[in-house]
């Protein structure tokens, strides 16, 4: 589950420090999209993307982290991969439904074994 974890969320984590580096670029992307209130969102994005990472890999309230991915994932795959006559949008979509199926994993099993969850639960005992 660890390394699952891991793998699951490092394109998130990835992400949210490439939209905090490239912040004014990612603020006109979006407004291509015709995006309002895009400053606002972006911020909320970046919050979504890294503070979901943290928590997964963490195993540290990972039930919530993955909450917070798949709320993000919604609307990021419904605004900017629904054009389906590209064939790269299609193949983004997929890759958001599937991370979105192992969000789902994640929030209904939780962190597993190795994970801060678990070594607290166990101390609580």
């Amino acid at each position: 589950m660890l390394i699952g974890r891991i793998l699951l969320v490092l394109i998130f984590l990835q992400s949210g420090i490439g939209k905090i580096e490239n912040f004014g670029g990612t603020v006109q992307y979006m407004a291509s999209y015709g995006m309002p209130y895009t400053n606002f969102f972006l911020v909320g994005a970046i919050f979504f993307e890294l503070v979901g990472s943290a928590t997964v890999i963490l195993g540290y309230f990972a039930r919530f982290g993955a909450l917070l991915l798949l709320i993000f994932l919604i609307p990021t795959t419904l605004i900017f991969h629904s054009n389906f006559a590209d064939q790269v949008q299609m193949i983004m979509f997929m890759k958001n439904v599937s991370m979105f199926g192992g969000c789902l994993i994640l929030l209904a099993s939780g962190a597993g074994r190795f994970s801060l969850d678990s070594l607290l639960r166990s101390k609580k005992k």
